[in-house]
C-alpha cells in the first residue's frame, strides 16, 4: 500500500515507453470471485478475438470489449482499428457465442468518419443503447439499436464541445453518472436525471488531474457490495499498462469520494496475447456469485494461453 500512495502522489516526470512493434491488442476472458480478483479461465481460450479474425477488412487491433447476454445468446461489441485509404480507423464490430467459449467474428456493426472505440453497451428500459468513444467528433454520442445487435441509429448527444474519451455511464441512486477522459490525464465526472440529459459537470469535476496512471476509464462502472467501482486505465510505462480499481464511497450531486484498490486489477502477464499490457475490463456478476470479465490485452500475436 505505502509504494500505491507513492506512486500516486509522485511529482517525478514520466516518460511512455515505445510498445514493441510487433505486439498486437486482442480481446480475452477473465473470471474471478470478485471484480478485483480475475484470472484467465482454466481452459485455454485466450484470446477469443484476435485481429485475424476481422473478416471484412485489414485490422492491426481489436480492443475494448463490451459484452451483453441476450435470449440466452452471448454479443460482444468491440473497437476494431481497420486500415482505409486515409490510414486506420477504428469502428465497432461485433462477435457472437452460444456458449461463452466458441466465438464466431460476425461484422462491423456501426462506422462513421470519424474513429470509434470503446462501445459502452447496456440496456434500458427494455431498449438497447451504445455510447462509443467518438472524441474527434468533440461529442458524445447516445445509439439506440434499430434492430439488435446490427443496426444502431444515433439518438442523443449528451455532451459535446470536448475531446471526450472512454464514456463511462451508470445508473445510481436514482441518477445518471457519466465519467469521461481528456489527453490520458483528466477524469471528469457529469450527472443527469434523465439517461438523455441534460448533464451537468460534478462540483468535484475535475476527480483526476494531471494523472495518467487513474485518470482514464477503463471499462463498466460496476456495483459490488453497494458500492460503484470505477476501472482506470494506467498509461505508463506504455499506454495501456494496467488496470486499477477504485471504490466510490460517496456519490451525490455534492460531493465525491473513491478509495483505491491496492493490487492492479488487471496487468501484463509477460507472456503471450497480454505480455505486455491490458487496459479494458468489462465485468458482470454471474448467478453463482462468481464473475467474469471480458478483457483485452496486448501481446504477441494470437497465442492461446
Amino acid at each position: 500500500m505505502i509504494k500505491f500512495f507513492q506512486l500516486l502522489f509522485s511529482k517525478k516526470k514520466e516518460v511512455p515507453q515505445s510498445p514493441p512493434p510487433e505486439c498486437q491488442w486482442s480481446i480475452g476472458i477473465f473470471e474471478g470471485v470478485s471484480p478485483f480478483a480475475l484470472q484467465p479461465p482454466g481452459k485455454k481460450i485466450n484470446p477469443i478475438i484476435a485481429p485475424c479474425d476481422v473478416s471484412d477488412g485489414s485490422a492491426r487491433l481489436v480492443a475494448d470489449p463490451f459484452g451483453v447476454l441476450y435470449e440466452g445468446k452471448h454479443y460482444l461489441f468491440f473497437e476494431a482499428e481497420v486500415k482505409t485509404e486515409n490510414g486506420y480507423k477504428g469502428k465497432i464490430a461485433l462477435a457472437s457465442s452460444e456458449n461463452g467459449e466458441a466465438w464466431h467474428y460476425e461484422k462491423i456493426v456501426l462506422n462513421e468518419p470519424f474513429h470509434l472505440s470503446y462501445p459502452y453497451v447496456f440496456i434500458w428500459e427494455n431498449q438497447f443503447y451504445l455510447i462509443p468513444e467518438s472524441r474527434q467528433s468533440r461529442q458524445i454520442r447516445l445509439y439506440r439499436a434499430v434492430s439488435f445487435p446490427f443496426r444502431w441509429e444515433l439518438d442523443t448527444i449528451l455532451l459535446k464541445g470536448k475531446r471526450f474519451a472512454d464514456n463511462s455511464l451508470f445508473f445510481y441512486n436514482d441518477t445518471w453518472w457519466l465519467f469521461t477522459d481528456s489527453g490520458n490525464s483528466t477524469l471528469r465526472l457529469y450527472f443527469s436525471h434523465n439517461l438523455k440529459g441534460p448533464y451537468k459537470q460534478h462540483r468535484k469535476s475535475p476527480i483526476r488531474k494531471k494523472d495518467p496512471h487513474y485518470a482514464r476509464p477503463a471499462g463498466r462502472v460496476v456495483l459490488y457490495q453497494n458500492n460503484p467501482i470505477r476501472f482506470a486505465q494506467d498509461a505508463f510505462p506504455i499506454y495501456g499498462s494496467k488496470v486499477w480499481g477504485f471504490k466510490i464511497t460517496e456519490l451525490t450531486t455534492k460531493a465525491y469520494r473513491e478509495e483505491p484498490i491496492e493490487a492492479p486489477i488487471l496487468d501484463a502477464s509477460g507472456s503471450g496475447w497480454n505480455s505486455h499490457g491490458m487496459h479494458t475490463v468489462d465485468a458482470t456478476q454471474l448467478s453463482d456469485g462468481s464473475w467474469r470479465a471480458y478483457v483485452d490485452g496486448y501481446g504477441s500475436g494470437k497465442v492461446r494461453v
